[in-house]
């Protein structure tokens, strides 16, 4: 086997192919991120999720990473944002608690239940505004559909007004777009924080009934000892960004999923599977993030014979980990609704795993079988289908679809 790190194709053009090539070099694997930073990637389900609980495990690059404290990252490196952040996904013991009590609120199970009548509202209203695409006119379901409901979703969570929308989606595009240059990147991170600052001080003049407001006055209330001025911002940040990224590529790739196979599709319309099945067998064939840095080794770890250094970063490979043959057997990459086995980490794992896994879940759960029922005989346009240009982001750039309305 070649013992050079696995260079990761930044643009994303193959990510199950390239994840099939980082399982064959085992459950752990270097790999080459841009800039040529090294990482070890890990993409053996049972080994991710042990890593993923494991405190010898951090995700503070600040305390863990020696490449980040001597300066040999800097701003300038495509993947800052995604270690230089100052919130819980990035925080490790005592602080990611901390933080992570002040997000967790508003994704109870109660809350989120309570935004499922909003989600079946804007469903309803983009399904309709589908239904007015001219008959064999190309509709693409990812800008129309997959996309604006989640933001919608969020932004209505969060309190963003109309007037940033526009400004920020391309912002968190931005940031999970890897094939940026450092330049792109650090222009994209910029303009995140302006748009941020800006949305921080509309809410501080007049605040209202939505998690943006409640985190500005817990920073100011607590004068700073719960949340600084930093995290505040980089709370916002994100939530915003991984309250819709994940939910978008789920409803993407499931609907990709059960067009390209009709058998699947008509085991749910026959009651062999019900839609809850789709969500987690997608969840499972396609992640919606491939791979997500970054971690990093507290201590030398052994795994399996192969020992992470101390302050070495890992990669969790997602996609990989989700296709592996444990315990999915031979039939690994086959989609199959039925399988009475989904297990997936797509949401990740621990005391990391992802707050708004419910909502996401029920989003799909409202958005899937409406568009199905609306459109049950509709079809991928005959158009190449491309991938958006990340190796962490697992969608399309366009899902184009003829749309048949039901009879």
């Amino acid at each position: 086997m070649d013992p050079r790190p696995l260079v990761l194709d930044p643009a994303g053009t193959d990510i199950q192919a390239e994840a099939a090539r980082i399982r064959e070099r085992g459950p752990v694997t270097q790999v080459e991120l841009p800039g040529g930073v090294l990482a070890w990637s890990v993409s053996d389900a049972d080994t991710l999720r042990g890593l993923l609980i494991d405190s010898r495990v951090s995700k503070d690059a600040r305390q863990h990473w020696p490449a980040f404290i001597n300066g040999e990252i800097s701003h300038t490196w495509s993947l800052f944002l995604w270690v230089a952040v100052t919130n819980m996904f990035t925080a490790y013991g005592g602080d990611h608690r901390r933080l992570r009590k002040l997000v967790a609120p508003a994704f109870t199970h109660r809350r989120t239940s309570a935004l499922r009548p909003r989600i079946e509202e804007i469903t309803g209203d983009l399904l309709a505004n589908l239904a007015a695409t001219a008959p064999g006119e190309v509709a693409d379901l990812r800008e129309d559909f997959a996309y604006p409901l989640p933001i919608q979703v969020i932004t209505d969570l969060m309190g963003v007004p109309d007037s940033l929308g526009p400004g920020l989606r391309k912002c968190v595009d931005g940031i999970f777009d890897t094939s940026l240059t450092p330049e792109e990147a650090t222009a994209n991170y910029g303009a995140m924080y302006q748009i941020l600052g800006e949305l921080v001080e509309i809410k501080r003049d007049k605040p209202a009934d939505d998690m943006t407001s409640l985190l500005i006055s817990t920073r100011d209330e607590d004068d700073g000892s719960s949340l600084t001025e930093q995290e505040l911002v980089d709370t916002l940040l994100l939530v915003i960004s991984a309250g819709h990224e994940t939910t978008v590529n789920l409803l993407d790739q499931a609907i990709h999923a059960l067009i390209t196979h009709p058998v699947q599709l008509a085991h749910v319309y026959e009651g062999r599977a019900s839609w809850d099945d789709v969500i987690e067998e997608s969840l499972r064939f396609e992640a919606p993030v491939a791979n997500l840095p970054l971690r990093f080794a507290v201590e030398d770890i052994d795994v399996d014979g192969i020992v992470i250094p101390k302050g070495d970063a890992i990669l969790a490979s997602f996609a990989a980990a989700g296709r592996g043959s444990k315990p999915h057997g031979d039939s690994a990459d086959t989609f199959d609704v039925t399988r009475p086995h989904k297990d997936h980490v797509a949401f990740g794992y621990g005391v990391h795993h992802c707050l708004g896994a419910p909502l996401a879940r029920l989003e799909a759960a409202v958005a899937l079988p409406a568009l199905f029922e609306r459109f049950p005989d509709m079809r991928l346009a005959d158009e190449a289908l491309e991938p958006v240009p990340s190796f962490i982001s697992n969608g399309h750039r366009r899902l184009p679809v003829v749309l048949v309305p039901k009879d």
